[in-house]
């Protein structure tokens, strides 16, 4: 599995990330102009859309219930420009997409038979925290949490100063130790501000591993990283602001079930 997926940015429809690459976790990117519209049909997976940038309206049918509507949801210039706006759609779905402007989205998925309703994730729903301290604080998002039924799926976004540092104290989230850590896949989009900007991630494990590995990344505007297993922090270079959507699934459904590398955990203490 190659982990580095460089940007791709040619075309409506881009599957980066195919069905089958990980076990559970997908992700496509989808760009529209004004008045254009595309079709999604969710089967037997669950789907967490990320508006980037603009605003669309989405029509949704789900097998045995009334049909949802979201008029002229998003709206924001970029994902540097605000909070996200995100929807969940549950699995045997069709969704029609309708641009309202020029607009930028991820369509995230996992397998599912959960048969929680669509939900519009924005606003309160969105739990927004500084994170961390000094050179390693940060701006969190959780969008599609606990707080919204799903059976697998976890979404939401991390904005990072310039030359600070995330995913920090390096956590993982690799072994079943309940009630600390879950298995958890995961896969971060990056976008970086101004545009020719850069930044790294070390994706590793622990040292008892038998498959372990241990490899920086750089990450530039529009890089995904896939993260089946190991620790991840991630840094911004001095001058860019550095964001990314992180999106989870897994066995188990717990938002913050990591194990924080021990080594490093320290930097937590008062």
């Amino acid at each position: 599995m190659d982990r580095l997926i460089k940007a791709r940015k040619d075309g409506k429809c881009q599957q980066i990330v195919a069905p089958g690459t990980m076990r559970f976790l997908d992700f496509a990117t989808l760009r529209l102009e004004t008045g254009d519209r595309h079709s999604l049909r969710s089967g037997g997976r669950e789907y967490v859309l990320d508006l980037f940038s603009g605003a669309v309206t989405l029509t949704i049918s789900t097998a045995g219930r009334s049909k949802e509507l979201y008029r002229q949801i998003g709206k924001r210039a970029d994902v540097f420009s605000g909070p996200p706006v995100m929807s969940y759609i549950p699995p045997n779905s069709q969704v029609e997409i309708k641009a309202e402007s020029p607009v930028e989205m991820g369509l995230f998925s996992a397998p599912s038979s959960s048969p929680a309703p669509a939900a519009l994730l924005e606003g309160s729903t969105v739990v927004a925290k500084q994170v961390g301290r000094a050179n390693w604080q940060r701006t969190v998002y959780s969008a599609l949490g606990e707080n919204v039924p799903a059976e697998r799926l976890l979404a939401g976004e991390t904005l990072n100063p310039p030359g600070n540092w995330s995913s920090f104290p390096p956590h993982k989230h690799d072994h079943s130790n309940p009630p600390q850590e879950a298995v958890l896949e995961e896969i971060y989009f990056f976008r970086v501000k101004p545009a020719q900007g850069f930044g790294f991630i070390w994706t590793y494990t622990a040292p008892d591993d038998p498959e372990g590995f241990s490899s920086v990344f750089v990450v530039e505007d529009g890089d995904t990283v896939l993260l089946p297993k190991g620790y991840h922090p991630v840094v911004a270079a001095p001058g860019y602001e550095l964001h990314y959507t992180w999106v989870l699934a897994g066995e188990e459904r717990r938002y913050g079930a990591w194990a924080d590398d021990p080594r490093h955990a320290w930097v937590m203490n008062p």
